[in-house]
C-alpha cells in the first residue's frame, strides 16, 4: 500500500479537489473511504483518509496505483502552491513504512496484549498512535478490507517482523497468517469492490453503487474531477450497476464470465468478482448488469465454458459485516 501524509493549512482542500469526501467535516482522528476521480467520473482509485488535524492528512491508497497517485497528488499539490497555497506532500517509502493489517472476530483482543492503548476507546473508521509490541509511536486504524472487526498499523518497516512474530507467538494467541485467497473471499463476502477488477477508470461510483462515497457537501458544491457526470447520474441513473449474484447451482463464476437473462437470449453484463463462500453457503460473485434488471430476486444465467447455470441477483454483502462501530 502507498502511505502518505498531506500537510499544511491548504491541505485538506487539495485533496477535496481530486476526491470526493467531505474531508473538512471529518472530527479529528477518523477516517473515510473515498475514491479519487478523473473528468469522465471514472474511478483512479479507491482510499481511505484520516484527518489527523486541520492540517494534517494521512492516506493509504493501493499499490497497483502507487506512480498514478504519486503524480495526482503532487500534481495537485504543486496546483495549491502556485495559488500561494500552503500544501505539502510526504510519500513514506516502503522500506521505512510497513502497513501491518490485524483482522477478524478475536484481532484486537490479541492486538490489546501488545499495545499501550486501550483499544476499547478505538472505534471503527478512527485511527490513534499507540506503542505495539514495544514500538513507539505506531499509527493504529481500526478498518480493514474484510468485513470484520480488525486494524492496520502503519510501522517502522525494519521493525515488522518484529511486531508480526509477537502477534503470532502471543499468549493464547489465534493470530495466524492470512494468504491472498482467504483475504479475497472476505472482501468479496462483505461486498467490497477489488481496484481494477469491480472498479477502474472506466466505472463511475454511481454504476458502482457507491454513491455514499460522494458526499453531500461535494454533490452540491460539484468542485471534483468529472463532478458534473456523477452528480447527473445520481439524479437521472446511468445505464448499468454492480450488484451481487447467487449461483443456484454449477461452478463459481469468475471475472469474465457472461450474465444473461433468464431466458438466455440477452446478455446483461458481466462478472467482475466471485468465489466459493462456506460462510455464506454456496457460490457468490458480483458484477455489472443492466438498469433494468438490477433488482434483488432478478433470475439470471450465467455462462461459463459454454453452459448456461441458474443464478440469482442478491443483495450485498453476503455475509453481514462485524465492524466495532461507536454506539450511537
Amino acid at each position: 500500500m502507498l502511505q502518505t501524509y498531506v500537510r499544511g493549512t491548504a491541505a485538506i482542500d487539495c485533496l477535496e479537489s481530486i476526491s470526493t469526501a467531505d474531508i473538512a467535516g471529518l472530527p479529528h482522528g477518523s477516517s473515510t473511504l473515498t475514491v479519487f476521480t478523473n473528468t469522465k467520473g471514472g474511478i483512479l482509485d479507491d482510499l481511505i483518509i484520516t484527518r489527523l488535524s486541520d492540517s494534517v492528512l494521512y492516506i493509504v491508497s493501493n499499490a497497483g496505483c502507487r506512480q498514478q497517485d504519486m503524480e495526482l497528488m503532487s500534481e495537485a499539490a504543486e496546483r495549491f502552491r502556485r495559488r500561494g497555497k500552503n500544501v505539502d506532500v510526504e510519500f513514506l517509502e516502503p522500506k521505512d513504512r510497513a502497513l501491518l493489517a490485524v483482522q477478524g472476530p478475536d484481532a484486537v483482543k490479541c492486538l490489546q496484549e501488545v499495545c499501550d492503548y486501550d483499544l476499547r476507546y478505538l472505534h471503527f473508521m478512527t485511527s490513534t498512535k499507540a506503542d505495539v509490541a514495544g514500538i513507539e509511536n505506531c499509527r493504529v486504524t481500526r478498518c480493514g478490507y474484510t468485513g470484520e472487526d480488525g486494524v492496520e498499523i502503519s510501522i517502522p518497516a525494519d521493525r515488522a517482523v518484529h511486531i508480526a512474530e509477537t502477534l503470532l507467538g502471543s499468549r493464547g494467541s489465534s493470530v495466524k497468517m492470512a494468504g491472498l485467497g482467504a483475504r479475497d473471499s472476505l472482501r468479496l463476502e462483505a461486498g467490497l469492490c477489488l481496484y481494477g477488477s469491480d472498479i477502474d477508470q472506466e466505472t463511475t461510483p454511481i454504476e458502482a453503487n457507491l454513491a455514499w462515497l460522494v458526499a453531500k457537501r461535494r454533490r452540491t458544491e460539484g468542485n471534483f474531477p468529472g463532478a458534473k457526470i456523477i452528480v447527473d447520474q445520481l439524479k437521472n441513473g446511468c445505464s448499468r450497476r454492480r450488484i451481487g449474484i447467487r449461483s443456484m447451482g454449477g461452478p463459481p463464476a469468475r471475472h469474465g464470465v457472461e450474465v444473461f437473462t433468464k431466458d438466455t437470449k440477452e446478455k446483461l453484463g458481466s462478472i467482475t468478482s466471485g468465489c466459493p463462500s462456506p460462510t455464506a453457503g454456496g457460490n457468490v460473485a458480483m458484477g455489472y448488469v443492466k438498469e433494468s434488471h438490477k433488482a434483488t430476486g432478478t433470475k439470471v444465467q450465467l455462462k461459463i465454458r459454454e453452459k448456461f447455470f441458474p443464478a440469482e441477483v442478491a443483495k450485498m454483502p453476503f455475509v453481514k459485516a462485524n465492524y466495532y462501530t461507536k454506539p450511537k
